[in-house]
């Protein structure tokens, strides 16, 4: 069975849902703060008048006495709207008086104990009738010889309808203000991301054919400058690559061509007639040359590749450099002296590398010398320690190169000279130049025409 592809998220809507919830949550918690303090002052403040009217009933039934207090209640016409409903109690718990119609809605059992102290916050409490909501409290007065209980109730319905007025008033601004967040987190969001979708252009024209375009940094947000400049700075190398894998291929192309091109020749002119013995002898001795030119190419090739894709750390080893070097430089002096060039070394000292790996890139600079250095010349190799690094430096007074080939010696495949009949493929310097960043380190070349090549090869001690 196929498994389901993965639902890639987007940023857009992330952001988008991340706001909208962090602003929902935000006015949430204002809005309930100031609903809860809104709707709990209106309480008190009803409280606080509710223990007023009390304190003032208690001042007048002991002034004016129970009959004034009594005749005052009854002159209250029934059925007229008021927001405090009074009754008096005798001391035996019947009505002396009360409000008009008080005995229909509101019973004197309903009422919670009166309460002997003025305050009233532990004797509140609260009863609905229909659609109405009244806070009732009970104290107990007395006036003259007689003890008299008060029953006051307090019409709380309109402070009921207000807090539901302003709980649907809370529902409404909330979900105005999340679909207003939403609305605004939508356009700043595509806003803000607008510069991706333009840099998401650019990129879409770049190819094979165009990696000279830049995207500009400078023209996008300071967020995005570091992508862009990175971006840019990946076209730059993948267009070096490209460049030096073009030139790559057309330099392998000839130097492969050559030799081949060689035996094809030969090989046809041995076969236009009959020859000696010796004759196909030469032809096969001249193909075998080639060849052998052709697999040290290859072997060449495939040695700078496999540096170049080392993944595994090299075998670096401290050993004595002034031997090593003097071994490499008795096997070349061999065929130094075939030319009247002398090859000599001074300087000592411990070099941390991979000794395989050290001698092929110094047999390499020595073979190079070989070739430009005329007769009765000189090769000088110079060992000396500077700081953290070792150094191997390879003189000689050959004919030396014009500045203009310097960047590109260490290029494979590249010979200052013109001819392309000249011996080696141009691999020598770039297998140097391998090795050596293979250890961390770095070459440098100088020339001078006339005076001679110096190359100096830097191999880090730790």
């Amino acid at each position: 069975m196929f498994s389901k592809p993965t639902e890639r998220r987007s940023i857009a809507w992330q952001l988008i849902l991340l706001f909208t919830v962090a602003t929902s949550l935000l006015l949430a918690c204002g809005l309930g703060l100031f609903y809860a303090i809104v709707v709990r002052h209106a309480f008190a403040e009803d409280n606080a008048v509710l223990a007023d009217k009390i304190a003032a009933l208690r001042t007048d039934l002991y002034e004016s006495g129970p009959n004034v207090f009594a005749k005052e209640l009854k002159g209250r016409h029934a059925g007229e709207h008021t927001a405090y409903w009074i009754r008096m109690l005798d001391s035996q718990g019947r009505t002396y008086a009360e409000t008009p119609g008080m005995d229909r809605s509101l019973p004197p059992e309903i009422f919670p104990p009166p309460q002997d102290s003025a305050s009233m916050v532990g004797g509140l409490k609260d009863y609905r009738r229909g659609s109405k909501l009244f806070s009732l409290v009970a104290v107990n007065e007395e006036s003259g010889s007689q003890r008299y209980t008060l029953q006051l109730a307090q019409d709380r319905s309109s402070d009921e309808r207000l807090e539901r007025n302003f709980a649907a008033l809370f529902i409404i601004v909330l979900a105005g203000s999340v679909l207003g967040s939403a609305f605004i987190a939508i356009v700043v969001t595509k806003r803000g991301l607008r510069p991706l979708q333009e840099m998401t252009q650019s990129f879409g024209r770049i190819g094979p054919t165009h990696l000279k375009e830049r995207v500009t940094p400078a023209d996008w947000p300071r967020e995005l400058q570091p992508l862009a400049i990175a971006f840019d700075e990946m076209l730059k190398r993948l267009d070096d690559s490209f460049t030096r894998l073009s030139q790559f291929s057309a330099d392998l192309a000839h130097e492969l061509r050559t030799p081949i091109a060689n035996m094809i020749g030969e090989a046809q002119v041995a076969l236009t007639r009959d020859r000696t013995a010796a004759e196909y002898r030469d032809t096969i001795e001249s193909t075998v040359g080639e060849c052998e030119r052709l697999s040290r190419i290859v072997d060449n090739l495939l040695f700078v590749a496999r540096v170049d894709a080392a993944r595994e750390p090299i075998a670096r080893k401290r050993f004595d450099a002034r031997a090593a070097v003097q071994k490499i430089a008795a096997f070349y002096q061999t065929l130094a002296d075939d030319h009247h060039v002398t090859i000599s070394c001074s300087g000592d000292g411990q070099i941390y590398a991979d000794p395989d790996l050290s001698e092929r890139a110094l047999g390499n600079l020595l073979d190079n010398a070989l070739r430009f250095t005329p007769e009765n010349g000189s090769i000088q190799i110079l060992l000396s320690k500077r700081d953290a690094d070792f150094e191997i430096t390879v003189r000689d007074n050959g004919c030396g190169m014009a500045p203009e080939h310097l960047p590109r010696v260490f290029d494979r495949f590249y010979r200052a000279d013109s001819s392309r009949g000249s011996d080696g493929a141009g691999l020598g310097l770039a297998l140097v130049k391998s090795i050596v960043d293979l250890h961390g380190g770095s070459a440098k070349i100088e020339s001078e025409i006339g005076r001679g090549t110096i190359v100096t090869l830097t191999f880090p001690l730790r």
